[in-house]
């Protein structure tokens, strides 16, 4: 295999695995599909969940998320020692997959 076709075959791996690790924010009209065909659990329900790990806190922001084929809702919290956490949960299941403090 020359240089050329080597470079080439690594530009395009390259740019394959970028586009995989980015997520695709979902819409609300998408949200709510998903939703109503029972892919997704309610957002209510897992913000509940989120909201009991660190009582007190406020919400700062959720959305869903598609990222690696699973839905996510990403929840970012403000604790009541003022630490901001980020929490990626299943939108499926409802498990928790990243629980940590936010930059």
């Amino acid at each position: 295999m020359n240089s050329t076709k080597r470079a080439r075959l690594a530009a395009l791996a390259l740019l394959l695995s970028c586009s995989w690790a980015q997520a695709r924010d979902l819409d609300q009209d998408e949200a709510l599909r998903l939703r109503q065909q029972g892919v997704i659990l309610p957002l209510e329900q897992l913000l509940q969940q989120a909201m009991d790990r660190y009582p007190g806190a406020k919400l700062l922001e959720a959305e869903l998320e598609e990222k690696h084929g699973l839905y996510i809702y990403e929840v970012e919290l403000l604790t009541v020692d003022g630490v901001v956490r980020e929490l990626d949960l299943d939108a499926t299941t409802g498990r928790l997959l990243k629980d940590e403090e936010d930059d």
